[in-house]
């Protein structure tokens, strides 16, 4: 368990707090492309605590600001896009992308007391369906180039769900892959033969075992990498083979899951946050409207709330429980389910109550990693995946993977050979990559 001291170190992130100078040292999501559509209106944006506005600027590229005005407070959401910028509709104040004024077309002619006014701006970018800031003070790193960011946009799929409670509970969540064989056991898992969902698992054909899927047969390790921590959850099949389920944890919040993806949890303030999902395949071109469509039967625009919510209990159904859904949330509310465990422990965990036990020890070790990354800004320094020499922004040790392997090979030595060969980021098995070569 952690000290009310530690646990607010890891959640509170308003500005001046250490989590949020540390998480703003990092590139962050602040909203989806589709979002702020070419012409569209400005978007008021909450972030880490902070009230601002995204907008495109006459040429079409991202701007972040300070929501309120300079001179009367008056909210930028509602201003007009034109001459280069967002005009204030209050007085017309102009602004650019870089938070310059432009323009007080209220004052005299010839008046410059605009050139020394600047408004809180922030520096964005675009990169497949994803429009990124970067918070931090002084010059911006490098934009990682993460697989996601840097492959075919088309091979690349985003969206967002609006979570109800801290953004270390969702990210915890993520890191935790033994709840896998409780939370999303469902009577999949006893008629899948491609290897997405786990083998072997318990309980009969009409009904589900009430201890999970493989009771006392799993167990949770990892591994410290250079931007951050791979978490494997190894199951015992039988003397000869072991399955295994394989994610990397990228500091502070972002972790790829196995099945091609990530998920990229970013605080809206201290009990909400953005659950950011990015699929990514290079094997697979995304139809767009497909996605839209399974994407808006769960978390609807223009508030990406998801229809189960805790306002109607996630539309659990006792009766599902014995043999369809261990929740008793249906399989395609899948993301619900995830929800109602994180958003259950309260708007922000009380970590001094709970108490871990070995499968919690991935959990334990990236708390030390967030700590510590915390330090490192603390004493000047950046924190670790956080890169300015073009020569070091590669991300080899990524790994998020599944499949069976033979007990007698070491799932680190596994993943290592994957992320050799290149072969470690995405939505096939480990048998299958292995049968590939």
């Amino acid at each position: 368990m952690l000290t009310q001291e530690e646990n607010d170190l890891l959640t509170l992130t308003g500005p001046g707090t250490p989590c949020g100078e540390m998480i703003r040292r990092y590139w962050q999501p602040a909203a989806l492309s589709e979002e702020l559509p070419i012409g569209g209106a400005p978007l008021p944006v909450r972030l880490m605590g902070e009230d601002l506005v995204l907008f495109r600027d006459d040429d079409g590229r991202p701007g972040l600001l300070g929501l309120h005005c300079a001179h009367r407070g008056a909210d930028l959401s509602y201003g007009r896009t034109e001459d280069g910028g967002l005009r204030c509709i209050y007085h017309g104040w102009l602004y650019d992308r870089e938070g310059r004024c432009l323009e007080q077309p209220g004052e005299p002619a010839g008046s410059t007391f605009h050139e020394r006014i600047r408004q809180k701006a922030y520096p964005c970018v675009e990169k497949n369906g994803l429009i990124l800031t970067y918070m931090g003070p002084g010059e911006p790193p490098l934009l990682p180039n993460y697989d996601f960011l840097v492959h075919d946009a088309d091979h690349v799929w985003a969206t967002k769900i609006y979570s109800e409670c801290n953004y270390l509970q969702g990210s915890e969540g993520t890191i935790d892959l033994l709840h896998v064989s409780f939370l999303h056991y469902s009577q999949r898992d006893h008629t899948a033969a491609d290897g997405v969902n786990a083998p072997g698992a318990e309980g009969s054909a009409s009904e589900l075992s009430s201890r999970g899927s493989a009771p006392w047969m799993e167990r949770c390790e990892a591994q410290l990498v250079d931007v951050g921590l791979r978490v494997c959850k190894i199951r015992t099949l039988n003397p000869d083979e072991n399955y295994i389920r394989v994610g990397t944890l990228m500091l502070p919040n972002m972790y790829a899951f196995p099945a091609g993806g990530l998920n990229w949890h970013v605080p809206i303030d201290d009990t909400h946050h953005w659950k950011y999902v990015v699929n990514f395949d290079r094997d697979r071109i995304y139809d767009r409207e497909e996605m839209r469509r399974k994407r808006d039967e769960f978390t609807p625009t223009p508030s990406f709330m998801p229809i189960p919510n805790r306002r109607n209990r996630f539309l659990q159904k006792r009766d599902l429980m014995r043999a369809e859904s261990f929740t008793g949330i249906e399989m395609r509310y899948f993301a619900a389910q995830d929800l109602c465990a994180t958003e259950g422990a309260g708007p922000i965990q009380d970590r001094t109550q709970e108490h871990l036990v070995a499968s919690d020890s991935p959990l334990v070790i990236a708390r030390k990693l967030l700590l510590k990354a915390i330090k490192d800004v603390q004493e000047g320094k950046d924190p670790p995946a956080v890169f300015r020499d073009p020569a070091n922004n590669l991300f080899t040790s990524i790994v998020a993977t599944y499949g069976v392997i033979p007990s007698s090979t070491s799932w680190k030595d596994h993943c290592d050979e994957l992320a050799e060969r290149g072969d470690a980021w995405v939505g096939r098995p480990a048998a299958a990559i292995a049968n590939a070569v």
